[in-house]
């Protein structure tokens, strides 16, 4: 790929409506420049690639026939709207995509305004989709502007999704709903939905059968023609009744479908058709994920989100000497446990490979259920698996566990029930930013009842908490960071760790550094530089948020002159606050670090951290700087 070779069509475009003058041979060609600028700019800074490819065209058919932002695009999800973004003004900063100080790898409403929403979780678009449409009929502007929503199969098999299309097919609430259809979300999608689409799909005799139905129609004499030019609307509606568009005319949406998602005069023309029918409608397009770039087409789950490749082949540059992740020390210690106890089972949402569960799902098929984006029905799965007597472990990234907060309230905690979570991605994940950094567990499930919450400082912490947690007879959580890989050998013999017992480090005097997960490094890495100022702090690894260490805590009460937390979460109710809150009647001063009241943007880890204050360098000079007059030694 030329990378010098000049962008004779976007150079041009100084917004979305400017497509509007450009011929559908002229369009093809912006498509294929999008490509390019993405496949360029991707390569360097990795991101969401497979899923943005595949809606090139789509993208361009839709600025080329709606009037944005006048008529507002809702992204679900948000990983699909690279060439969104090219198009609406900001080509020439993509290459700062998901860079500090950047452009963000999702809708930004403060960036553009274009981007109507911030997004980022799926099944969420057609929400706020009948909410604006039901905001401008109530405000007297209904009609002043259209309203598309363009959600993945993947995130239609997320309950919300279906929650809103519900509403809005009971209020008849004209907003056009784009089905993606790519056949996979991250991984290929599961369940009766998948099932119905790829029949919807794949099956020839659908289509003759619909086909044969229309020349029957137009034969039928005096009414044929008549009922066959009826309008667009009823011949949709009875072609769903013999194709299956059905289910979305039975919620009450009109049904297009299917339509090539890479046919810009296609998709165009069931655009137009789409937004002149004053009723739900469903557009069902299929596409390729990873269009146009081969090795993203042939393994589009290595492409949705990408580190930084090689153009020429699509090959990762690797670390020889990597290590082993915390997320691949889970998925060893599970297959290592599930061996031992044929009751373990393991549960995700849509995300096998990315916490860590391909090996087990090779190992044990029968005992993995990937539930599709359904966060909340995977918590109440676990429910009933627990109280069939299995060992549920469900593997989710800390930032989608939120999803099925009253899920853990109401039917886990309440009820006390053995359900383990392995919360992966906890603290801050980097160039995704605010929408999946994982910085509020520690906060929201200390918080319930008869929850044990847990996290590791080490890969070996790890699997032995993953054994403590499978032991209890209650539910537990342990909480572990992305990547960070270390040198790493199981440990022979795994251990049931005592039930809120910290581990103490080093004994020393004056100040108590006490870190939980991730801090305990910060909190190693502080207590190096004090030493160095002749200072001899104690260090600890808390290992527990709850239940804490508290005979632990009134030693160091009574025995130091300062207390020190460190957390990746934050502070508002997180580890910090646990142990201020324990040790409030002593006059032990507590100093906590931690992430501020506040949503952190995108960029490095490393970059956010040092930003943020969370660093081995910060704590030490804050500690010795408070504790500066007060003859700590």
């Amino acid at each position: 790929m030329d990378e010098s070779e000049p962008f004779r069509f976007l150079s041009r475009l100084t917004s979305p409506q400017d497509l509007h003058e450009l011929s559908e041979k002229e369009l093809a060609e912006v498509a294929a420049e999008v490509r390019r600028l993405m496949l360029r700019c991707v390569s360097k800074n990795g991101g969401h690639l497979a899923p943005s490819l595949g809606t090139v065209e789509l993208t361009v058919a839709l600025h080329s026939v709606i009037d944005s932002p006048r008529d507002r695009i809702i992204w679900d999800v948000g990983h699909q709207c690279y060439a969104h973004k090219i198009l609406t003004g900001r080509w020439q900063e993509f290459d700062t995509i998901r860079q500090y100080g950047g452009l963000s790898g999702y809708p930004c409403p403060t960036e553009s305004e274009h981007d109507v929403c911030g997004t980022g979780h799926a099944s969420t678009s057609l929400s706020y989709g009948l909410g604006l449409v039901e905001a401008a009929k109530l405000a007297g502007e209904a009609g002043q502007g259209h309203v598309v929503c363009v959600m993945g199969d993947g995130a239609l098999t997320g309950g919300v999704s279906f929650e809103a299309m519900n509403q809005a097919g009971h209020l008849r609430t004209p907003l056009v709903l784009i089905l993606n259809d790519n056949q996979m979300s991250i991984k290929p999608n599961v369940g009766a939905l998948a099932m119905y689409l790829n029949r919807v799909r794949l099956d020839p005799t659908l289509t003759r059968l619909r086909d044969e139905l229309e020349r029957t129609l137009a034969r039928i004499p005096a009414i044929g023609p008549r009922a066959y030019n009826i309008g667009k609307e009823v011949k949709e509606s009875m072609k769903a009744l013999i194709v299956p568009g059905m289910l979305f005319e039975e919620m009450g949406f009109a049904y297009i479908g299917v339509v090539d998602g890479h046919d810009l005069h296609a998709l165009r023309g069931s655009l137009r058709q789409a937004l002149d029918t004053r009723r739900p409608v469903v557009v069902h397009v299929k596409t390729i994920k990873g269009k146009g770039y081969e090795p993203a087409e042939e393994h589009p789950a290595e492409f949705h989100g990408t580190p930084p490749f090689h153009i020429g082949n699509g090959e990762v540059a690797h670390d020889v000497d990597e290590g082993t992740s915390f997320t691949q020390a889970f998925g060893q210690a599970i297959v290592r446990e599930a061996r031992q106890d044929d009751r373990i089972v393991a549960i995700t949402a849509a995300m096998t490979a990315g916490t860590g569960l391909d090996g087990f799902e090779v190992a044990f098929p029968q005992r993995l259920y990937d539930v599709g984006i359904a966060e909340e029905h995977a918590v109440v799965f676990a429910a009933g698996l627990a109280l069939g007597g299995l060992k549920p472990v469900v593997a989710v990234y800390s930032t989608f566990l939120q999803r099925a907060f009253d899920m853990l309230v109401q039917d886990i905690g309440l009820q006390r029930l053995p359900v383990v979570f392995a919360v992966d991605r906890a603290g801050l994940v980097g160039d995704d930013g605010p929408t999946h950094h994982g910085v509020f567990d520690l906060s929201y499930l200390r918080m319930i009842p008869n929850m044990v919450v847990m996290a590791p400082s080490s890969q070996t912490e790890l699997q032995h908490m993953l054994h403590t947690a499978l032991s209890l007879d209650g539910p537990a959580a342990l909480r572990y960071p992305r990547g960070l890989a270390a040198p790493f050998s199981p440990p022979e013999q795994l251990e049931v760790l005592p039930l809120g017992k910290a581990n103490v480090l080093q004994e020393g005097e004056g100040v108590a550094l006490v870190g939980i997960g991730t801090g305990v490094g910060l909190c190693q890495g502080a207590a190096a530089l004090m030493r160095a100022q002749g200072l001899r702090p104690t260090l600890v690894d808390a290992r527990f948020v709850k239940p804490l260490d508290t005979e632990l805590l009134d030693r160091l009460a009574a025995t130091h002159e300062r207390i020190v937390t460190v957390e990746e979460n934050v502070l508002a109710g997180g580890f910090g606050s646990a142990v201020a809150e324990h040790l409030a009647g002593s006059s032990v001063p507590v100093m906590r670090f931690g992430l501020p009241d506040a949503f952190v943007r995108h960029g490095s880890r490393a970059r956010l951290l040092a930003d943020l204050g969370l660093t081995a360098e910060a704590v030490a000079a804050a500690v010795i700087c408070a504790g500066a007059g007060q003859q700590v030694r």
